[in-house]
């Protein structure tokens, strides 16, 4: 019964997005965002679809487990990220005081086509792990809920998901974000509220627990956030795409509040995995089996419904930046609808693939990926920030440091890699190769910017 009202309740918030999508498309909303009548989105549209974007399900499942296992630490570090908000504000000024229009139109500028391939690359696969790493989470709450239903439900909102954004493109993404972001909000501050409630819950515990595995590695992770904050907004294309739609004001405001707003999700999130933690609960089924046997059925159905509206969030958000990236930054496709729905698709079917093959370990993706980002840092303090030529061998030297590393920690587990990382937990094993990244990308950079700058 409880899968059955699971199912229809979210079915029926995919009915209600699929209708308030445009329902006529034009090129320069489904890769623009405008609306009908060719306005930029406002204020608490863009601060709503930022959030809904950043809080989504993979995320809110990760801060639920570290808080399990870490405590307050845990849950704060990865918190941390959602600094980027502030970051990100940062960068997205300083680009559009340079006249860029694009994170592409700054690293064309600089570094040309060899500078830019690079970086599409890195976002490319970030948006693929965004169309993965959600659907995974759709598919162990129906597993949860209805053994062997994971599979079906993964394809299902996979491919409603997919109508509706190729219907509108960016426009209906930011359309139906609002939607999703106030339905959420709704649902995931009933289930709060009966947490704060609930016997044995005290807010001063949680505060200081220190989780089932204790709070040391959670700071460790406190600290791999503080290296990759500045580098993790600018190589996610959801959030880049959304700081060129508006004015310079509102763009600015509207980072600021998804800020705190998705902060506040986030740690509260991470709250039921700490009391989960406090009550002595088995981890079970990425904390979902746990939290079945913890709450009331309704509380544990409004979680599971606030994590699968937060999935469904993030999907169209993903695949309007697919398109934008396949169509207008690396031109494979044609500027046309026909020619975004292909990219579309694209993802969605490889997505959807990986998810049914791959990984089931939510954080991975978000370290991996985080990694791959870094040698965005020393480029853009250098370049950017410090408005110096960098050459592209040390653009390039950067970028490769960023990916060994990426592949590093992936791979730690191999023969090869056991040799080369140091012996101790795979996040102090991450935290050594977020150094080694930025040291080799700050000396190649710097030598690189002061080789440049000789010559001139």
């Amino acid at each position: 019964m409880q899968t059955l009202t699971l199912a229809a309740i979210f079915g029926a918030i995919l009915v209600l997005s699929l209708l308030v999508a445009p329902r006529r498309a034009t090129v320069e909303g489904f890769f623009g965002g405008k609306n009908g009548t060719g306005q930029a989105p406002g204020l608490w549209v863009l601060v709503l679809s930022q959030v809904t974007t950043w809080i989504f399900a993979r995320s809110l499942m990760n801060s639920a487990i570290l808080g399990y296992f870490y405590g307050i630490a845990g849950t704060l570090a990865y918190a941390a990220y959602y600094g980027s908000f502030l970051t990100g504000a940062y960068v997205v000024g300083q680009l559009r005081a340079n006249g860029a229009t694009s994170v592409q139109d700054w690293l064309s500028a600089r570094f040309g086509s060899g500078g830019t391939a690079a970086y599409n690359l890195v976002i490319g696969l970030r948006l693929l792990s965004e169309v993965f790493a959600n659907l995974i989470v759709v598919g162990l709450i129906f597993n949860a809920v209805s053994d062997g239903s994971g599979t079906l439900a993964v394809l299902i909102v996979a491919a409603l998901a997919l109508a509706y954004s190729a219907w509108g493109g960016l426009s209906a993404a930011l359309r139906t974000d609002v939607l999703q972001m106030t339905l959420f909000l709704m649902i995931f501050a009933i289930a709060f509220a009966a947490l704060l409630v609930s016997p044995g819950f005290s807010l001063g515990t949680v505060l200081t627990a220190p989780g089932n595995s204790g709070g040391y590695l959670g700071w460790v992770l406190m600290a791999v956030a503080a290296l990759q904050v500045f580098s993790y907004p600018v190589h996610d294309p959801v959030m880049m795409d959304r700081g060129f739609l508006a004015d310079e004001k509102t763009t600015r405001a509207s980072f600021i509040h998804a800020f705190w707003i998705s902060a506040l999700c986030i740690i509260a999130f991470g709250i039921f995995g700490i009391q989960a933690s406090l009550l002595g609960a088995e981890y079970e089924g990425q904390l979902l089996g746990t939290w079945a046997g913890m709450f009331p059925p309704w509380v544990f159905g409004a979680l599971m419904l606030s994590l699968l509206v937060s999935a469904v969030s993030t999907l169209d958000s993903a695949l309007s930046s697919a398109a934008r990236l396949v169509v207008e930054e690396m031109k494979l496709a044609p500027r046309s609808l026909n020619g975004g729905r292909l990219a579309m698709v694209a993802f969605t079917v490889a997505g959807t693939a990986l998810t049914l093959w791959g990984n089931q370990s939510l954080f991975d993706a978000v370290a991996v990926s985080g990694t791959a980002s870094m040698f965005l840092t020393p480029v853009l303090i250098v370049g950017l920030v410090l408005n110096r030529q960098v050459a592209l061998w040390a653009y390039l030297v950067a970028w490769g440091a960023a990916m060994l590393g990426a592949a590093a920690y992936f791979a730690r587990t191999s023969d090869f890699m056991t040799g080369i990382l140091p012996t101790g937990h795979k996040y102090e094993q991450l935290f050594v190769i977020c150094i080694v990244v930025l040291v080799v990308g700050f000396v190649a950079v710097l030598t690189g910017s002061r080789r440049v700058a000789a010559q001139v």
